[in-house]
C-alpha cells in the first residue's frame, strides 16, 4: 500500500461509506433532531480540522446550523471549557487518539449535550467518548499524508447534512461523487507531467474560497508535509487584504475555482494576478476561462454541486502533491519528522 495507491483508492471507499453507512447516519439524524441543537461546536486537528472548514459552509450554507471550531487547549491546558448550551459536539479524528479531540467530547457529555464522534476507528477512545458514532469506513491507510481519510470524512459530513435536510435530490447528488472522482483521478499523468515545473517551488500561496477554502487548506498541507515547501493557504477575500503584495513576477499561486456562487469572485482574482502581476498560476477548475489563465490548468469534471466540489477538486492536489513529491526526490509514503497517529493535549 503507498500513498499514491491510497488516492486511487478514493472513488471505491467513497461508494462504500454512502451504501453501507446511509442508515445508520440517517438514524443519527433523527436522533439529533430529537434535540434542542441551536449550533454545531466542532473540535480536529490536522487533516481533519480541514474538514471541520468544509462544514463550516456545509452545514451553516444547507443546516441554517452556525459551526463553531473549538479551542482545544481551553479544555485541557487552561482547564476553562465555554458553555456548550445548545450546542451538538462533533469531534473528527481519522485515529481517534488525540486527547484534546476526546477532551471535548469528554466535556460535551458532562454538560449533557449530545456528542458525535466522526472516525476510521470506531473502537477509539475519541468513539467511545461519543453518544453517536460515524465510522468513515476508509479501511487502512498506512502512508502517513491522509487522502482517502479526508475525502471520507468530506462524504460523511455531507451525509449527514443530507439526512438533517432529508431531501432527496441531495442523495441522488452524493451518488454521483464516486464517478466524478473517478473522473478527476484521469488527470494523473497530466498531473505528473505539470508538476516536473515546480521542482525548485520552495514557497507559494494556495487561493480557495467557499466550499473550496477547506481544499486551499488541504492542498498546502499536503505540500507542507511531504514536499516541505512553505505554502500558505488563504480565501481569495483575505488575499486582497495584505498577502497579494508578496506576489511578483513568476510568484506561484495555485488555486481552487469550481463553478459556483464565489466563482466569479476568484477568476477576478486570477485575472489580476496572470495579467497585472504576472503569477505562476496552478489552476484546478472546471471553468474554461479559469483554465485558460494558467501555465498548469487541471480540468475538473462538469457539473458537479458545488457543495460536493470539495470532494472532487482535492484529487488533482493530492496527485500534484504526490508527484511534486518524487520529483523533489522526496519519500511520500513516511515524509520527514511526521507520524501518522499524532496526539496532541
Amino acid at each position: 500500500m503507498s500513498l499514491h495507491s491510497e488516492i486511487l483508492e478514493q472513488p471505491k471507499r467513497l461508494a462504500d461509506v454512502l451504501h453501507l453507512q446511509r442508515g445508520e447516519i440517517e438514524r443519527i439524524a433523527r436522533e439529533i433532531g430529537k434535540r434542542q441543537i441551536q449550533y454545531v461546536f466542532l473540535a480536529a486537528r490536522g487533516t481533519s480540522d480541514n474538514a471541520g472548514r468544509y462544514a463550516n459552509y456545509l452545514l451553516g450554507g444547507h443546516n441554517r446550523l452556525a459551526v463553531a471550531l473549538a479551542t482545544p487547549s481551553l479544555f485541557t491546558f487552561y482547564k476553562k471549557p465555554p458553555r456548550l448550551d445548545g450546542a451538538l459536539v462533533i469531534g473528527i479524528s481519522q485515529s481517534g487518539q488525540s486527547p484534546d479531540i476526546v477532551s471535548v467530547l469528554e466535556e460535551g457529555h458532562k454538560q449533557g449535550r449530545p456528542t458525535l464522534a466522526i472516525t476510521n476507528e470506531p473502537s477509539s477512545p475519541l468513539a467511545r467518548a461519543a453518544d453517536f458514532v460515524i465510522d468513515i469506513m476508509a479501511g487502512p491507510e498506512l502512508a502517513t499524508a491522509a487522502t482517502k481519510t479526508y475525502t471520507n470524512e468530506l462524504m460523511v459530513l455531507a451525509m449527514l447534512s443530507a439526512a438533517i435536510d432529508n431531501q432527496a435530490e441531495r442523495w441522488m447528488a452524493l451518488e454521483k461523487v464516486s464517478g466524478w472522482v473517478s473522473q478527476a483521478l484521469e488527470l494523473d499523468e497530466l498531473v505528473g507531467q505539470s508538476a516536473q515545473r515546480y521542482r525548485y517551488m520552495q514557497q507559494c500561496v494556495v487561493i480557495g474560497r467557499g466550499y473550496n477554502y477547506a481544499t486551499a487548506f488541504e492542498w498546502a498541507l499536503k505540500l507542507k508535509e511531504l514536499t516541505y515547501t512553505m505554502a500558505e493557504p488563504y480565501s481569495s477575500a483575505d488575499f486582497l487584504h495584505g498577502p497579494i503584495a508578496m506576489v511578483g513576477g513568476g510568484f506561484p499561486v495555485l488555486a481552487v475555482a469550481p463553478s459556483g456562487a464565489v466563482s466569479d469572485s476568484v477568476l477576478e482574482l486570477l485575472t489580476n494576478l496572470k495579467q497585472d502581476l504576472k503569477a505562476e498560476l496552478v489552476v484546478i477548475s472546471d471553468r474554461d476561462e479559469a483554465l485558460a489563465l494558467a501555465q498548469s490548468p487541471f480540468k475538473l469534471p462538469a457539473g458537479v454541486p458545488e457543495w460536493l466540489t470539495p470532494m472532487v477538486s482535492i484529487v488533482p492536489a493530492q496527485l500534484f502533491a504526490y508527484h511534486l513529491t518524487l520529483i523533489k526526490g522526496f519519500e511520500p509514503d513516511h515524509p520527514r519528522v511526521i507520524h501518522k497517529v499524532t496526539t496532541t493535549r
